[in-house]
């Protein structure tokens, strides 16, 4: 099957080089490009991509804006491009529908992988820089409205759900979580899905800000 994707930057080398990248591949597909946030909706809206890739700071709609719209009207998960600069954004970013973050230096073959991570309904958690930016900003925002408290969010989990999501949280992936639970990595994939089906969340990414608002997960606790 073939991953259909929207790149959209407002930098046209850098939007050039992304395509030709991802269009070299055999299962990637750059169907249109975008130079503003207002674009890349219009040519999600037109194509119905399986990716945006998006850059954060756009002209027109910025990209909070852009991810949020797509989000909402559309199945297309995005793929925000962002520089340790404007990390101020990643939170927004998170809750405006984000599936991961790749930073714009990203090498080739990171690119490649990430687009193939996020079309297949995965999330881009991974990288040390994303636990961080999420431990980060999910932390302002607790300071910045009240938290849920878990016994009332998450009491429709059962223990076993509440455990995969905490170690969802911290960024493992299906395989350290099945052995960090002595379990196999089937019975780690129905514990994700039944997380998310619960909560009404739309993938990983979505669990960790549930994880980290109603304060099952304090930011930079180990264990």
């Amino acid at each position: 099957m073939t991953v259909r994707v929207v790149v959209a930057d407002d930098q046209e080398l850098v939007r050039a080089g992304f395509s030709m990248i991802l269009d070299a591949q055999p299962d990637i597909e750059v169907v249109a490009e975008a130079g503003d946030g207002a674009q890349a909706v219009a040519a999600v809206r037109e194509h119905r991509p399986d990716v945006l890739l998006l850059d954060i700071r756009m002209p027109v709609m910025d990209g909070i804006e852009a991810a949020r719209a797509v989000s909402a009207e559309s199945e297309c998960r995005v793929l925000m491009l962002t520089t340790f600069d404007v990390d101020d954004y990643v939170y927004d970013a998170l809750r405006a529908g984000a599936s991961g973050f790749l930073l714009k230096d990203v090498r080739r073959d990171d690119l490649v992988h990430a687009v193939r991570v996020i079309a297949a309904g995965e999330s881009l958690l991974a990288p040390s820089v994303t636990r961080r930016l999420i431990a980060e900003f999910t932390a302002k925002a607790a300071v910045a409205r009240p938290t849920v408290p878990a016994s009332q969010r998450l009491a429709v989990l059962t223990g076993r759900e509440r455990e995969t999501i905490k170690l969802i949280a911290r960024g493992l992936s299906n395989a350290e979580i099945a052995e960090a639970m002595v379990v196999s990595e089937h019975t780690v994939k129905t514990h994700v899905s039944n997380v998310l089906t619960k909560l009404g969340l739309r993938d990983r990414v979505q669990a960790v800000i549930v994880a980290y608002e109603t304060g099952l997960i304090v930011p930079g606790e180990s264990g």
